[in-house]
């Protein structure tokens, strides 16, 4: 008799993973989750108090970690930072900015500060990770953490849309060409989730309720929401899954 199949792991020992933006939101808990399954986690962002901080508070509970201050829209250092430090199993890049306005009215510093740190530094922190990768012989897996704005609209939301949709297809091309080294790359979509990204949103009733009214399943998300799904996209139970996204969006883009 055929042997019953056995569920891959979702641990992640042995595993290396950087994750980018850590010091606050979805970024710390994805740090927490990964530590939490094994992983052993380095923290990057540019607040490096933050970053000890939930260093300490990961080791408290049991897992490894360590922080590097470091701002990843400096290609240069981060290329540095990434030769050094690396290779990494896992990158989760939790690191993004929203400055929202009517398209007519949007500057082109605001589209500069997005597009510099939603999609250049992305695209520039992803590579690095998998020449480090590629360089070692290893697989891995590459987290974008983009928007389910990558994959609709909202009003003044002209160019987080574009940097997010730019995103995706950045993934999806970096998937193909980085699969025969065994490196998957996929992005993970939030709805609204409360972090102080989208407070500048939530704080006005009007658009609160908007939100509210798109997110089929009542509730606005939290970051434990996307703890699972980082865990899953890192680990050998979706060794299979690249070049697409994973979206946790309570069923907006369903409608």
């Amino acid at each position: 008799m055929d042997q019953l199949p056995q569920t891959p792991s979702f641990r992640l020992d042995g595993k290396r993973a950087l994750v980018a933006g850590a010091s606050s939101g979805i970024g710390r808990a994805a740090a927490a989750a990964l530590a939490a399954t094994g992983a052993e986690v380095t923290l990057v962002a540019r607040r490096g108090a933050a970053l000890d901080s939930l260093c300490a508070q990961i080791v408290q509970a049991g897992g490894r970690a360590t922080a590097l201050a470091l701002d990843i829209t400096d290609l240069a250092a981060t290329a540095a930072a990434l030769a050094s430090a690396g290779p990494f199993d896992v990158l989760v890049n939790s690191a993004g900015l929203a400055r929202h306005s009517p398209a007519l009215d949007t500057t082109p510093a605001d589209y500069d500060s997005v597009m510099q740190i939603n999609l250049r530094a992305a695209y520039f922190l992803t590579r690095e990770v998998a020449r480090g990768l590629i360089a070692a012989g290893k697989s891995g897996s590459l987290i974008n953490i983009s928007s389910q704005m990558g994959h609709v609209g909202g009003p003044d939301r002209a160019v987080y849309c574009a940097s997010k949709h730019a995103l995706e297809g950045m993934t999806k091309a970096m998937a193909l060409e980085w699969a025969a080294n065994g490196i998957r790359v996929n992005t993970l979509c939030p709805t609204f989730i409360h972090t102080p990204l989208a407070e500048q949103t939530l704080q006005d009733p009007a658009r609160r309720a908007w939100v509210l009214s798109n997110i089929k399943l009542g509730r606005l998300g939290e970051v434990q929401d996307l703890m699972g799904p980082v865990v899953f996209l890192a680990s050998d139970a979706a060794a299979l899954v690249t070049g697409t996204h994973l979206i946790v969006d309570g069923g907006w883009t369903a409608a």
